[in-house]
């Protein structure tokens, strides 16, 4: 012969299968008494016995839930005290780990010499691989923090307080970019009239003589107008959309002016790379790397500085 269980016993039974042997006796104990007293309570405001029973239940909630208080178990995947820890970390990585993913992939492609097609698409599919990796692996790392209490030692003090921004237009940036950009006029005219390179003779430069004049002067043009850009940026105190859209053009001026060079072979001077490879005995696909690199280079820096451009433009528009 079996017997019906009552709501409360099945209650009390789906509450207490979670929890350790050693604290079930004891929760049941508990709760048989605290829902004793919720349905008394019912019964003398006139509710039926059934009616009691099942509007206590009800209002105690899911036993799962109610268990996992009992067993001071976490319901959430990261709690308030990693989350921000988490956070932070997940988007530093999601921003550095694709683009290095993206980035390694393509070079290794075009050393290879795949097609345009599949250095794109193999690119693409391990930058969005990363990103799967890193969102599962971060908070794995850190669900398993959660769950075993374990201390990570972060501590949150007042010196972590970022300074103060300005959106990439203060006084230091402008003056950081026209030094760099009066550096990098003086080292074109110092490899033309000096060289950059030490040979048992005469430096060599760096540079194709048959730049000049007019390639150089191309070159020490698009300066100007960096350095321009940086003064005007400083002026208006922040980007603007339109100093990004000039960032942008100049940067991708830059990268087609060079590249087309490079490809072309009129961008380094042909005595330099006699000297220090051709005649050392490296061989014609070692030189074919060496293009692929420094063409990868070429383009990466000018990317890199429109999204630098627009990231900036992006914060200063925040209200």
């Amino acid at each position: 012969m079996t017997t019906t269980a009552t709501l409360t016993e099945r209650y009390i039974s789906a509450t207490i299968r979670s929890l350790t042997p050693e604290v079930q006796d004891d929760v049941r104990a508990e709760l048989e008494g605290s829902i004793a007293d919720a349905i008394d309570a019912k019964l003398e405001q006139g509710e039926t016995p059934a009616a009691a029973e099942r509007a206590v239940l009800t209002e105690l909630g899911d036993p799962g839930i109610l268990a996992a208080g009992y067993a001071d178990r976490p319901l959430h995947l990261i709690g308030p005290k990693y989350y921000l820890v988490w956070w932070r970390l997940l988007k530093l990585l999601l921003i550095i780990v694709p683009i290095c993913a993206f980035g390694g992939v393509m070079l290794g492609q075009l050393i290879d010499g795949a097609p345009t097609g599949e250095i794109i698409g193999t690119a693409v599919v391990a930058a969005l691989g990363s990103v799967v990796h890193v969102g599962f692996w971060v908070t794995l790392v850190f669900f398993v923090l959660e769950r075993t209490g374990a201390d990570t030692g972060v501590r949150w003090s007042v010196d972590q307080l970022p300074e103060p921004t300005q959106n990439g237009a203060g006084r230091a940036d402008a003056i950081a970019s026209i030094v760099f950009l009066v550096l990098g006029a003086g080292a074109v005219f110092w490899d033309a009239f000096v060289g950059f390179f030490p040979t048992e003779g005469a430096p060599i430069a760096l540079l194709n003589p048959a730049l000049w004049p007019w390639g150089i002067t191309f070159l020490l043009a698009l300066f100007v107008a960096e350095a321009l850009l940086a003064v005007f940026v400083y002026a208006q105190r922040r980007w603007t959309i339109g100093a990004a859209v000039v960032n942008t053009v100049l940067a991708a001026v830059f990268a087609a002016w060079s590249l087309t060079l490079l490809v072309q072979g009129e961008l380094v001077n042909p005595e330099f790379l006699d000297y220090v490879f051709t005649d050392n005995g490296v061989t014609d696909e070692t030189m074919r790397i060496l293009t692929v690199i420094t063409g990868f280079c070429l383009v990466a820096f000018p990317i890199w500085d429109i999204v630098d451009g627009w990231i900036k433009t992006a914060r200063a528009r925040r209200p």
